[in-house]
């Protein structure tokens, strides 16, 4: 039986009743908090496995809220919002949110998300390899294949698809992952990213014009299935 804890803040007593009543019944220990500072206080006197954030709170913004929470507590944030605008999605991205859904939303799809979250945070690598559905990577030897068979990448493209691994079902932005992957100063070179995910794709996917492992979030980045 799943019994994590969740922290839900948001303003709206609405969404914090359905909330409630909908991680409730999907076995999981729900804490509330209304405004920012509650949530804060909450987050830190009780550690959640996970908070679902919403980003229009009465006495601070959720961005600001984020970053403080970041500052510290590392496991996963869920962004719950009505906006819906590429820039506060990539911003709450780029602040360090594990995830971001727009209200209205579907339960099961939250839900969803959820699980994918948690099971993010209990990723603990015990020995050097990890899989995902026909693919297997080895961290320490470097190497990557499916269906059992070893697939030649470049030591960038190994970067990238161990990058993915390590964060399978959450959106990564555009420029988080240039930041990873070729450093502080290269953030706006899209075009490099662009070059590596088709090269990528073509290797991992069974049909890369239709990919089933690296999804584009149009305007935002990519997200690993």
């Amino acid at each position: 039986m799943n019994k994590a804890e969740i922290l839900v803040i948001d303003d709206e007593p609405q969404i914090r009743k359905l909330l409630e009543i909908t991680l409730e019944s999907n076995n999981f220990i729900v804490r509330l908090a209304e405004n920012a500072k509650q949530g804060i206080q909450l987050a830190a006197n009780h550690p959640p496995q996970l908070i679902l954030l919403d980003l229009g709170l009465p006495d601070k913004s959720g961005h600001e809220v984020l970053k403080e929470l970041r500052l510290w507590y590392d496991k996963a944030i869920i962004i719950l919002s009505v906006l819906n605008h590429e820039n506060d999605i990539v911003q709450a991205l780029d602040n360090g949110a594990s995830d971001y859904l727009t209200k209205p939303f579907r339960t099961a799809e939250l839900m969803a998300r959820i699980r994918s979250a948690i099971r993010q945070n209990n990723n603990v690598i015990v020995n050097s390899k990890s899989t995902c559905d026909d693919l297997e990577i080895d961290y320490s030897a470097r190497t990557i294949c499916k269906n059992g068979e070893s697939i030649k990448l470049t030591n960038t493209e190994f970067n990238l698809l161990a990058l993915f691994f390590k964060n399978e079902g959450c959106v990564l932005t555009h420029q988080f992952i240039l930041k990873e992957i070729w450093g502080v100063g290269y953030q706006t070179e899209t075009h490099y990213l662009r070059v590596f995910i088709g090269t990528l794709r073509k290797k991992i996917e069974v049909d890369f014009h239709q990919p089933k492992h690296i999804i584009t979030e149009s305007g935002v980045g990519y997200r690993f299935i």
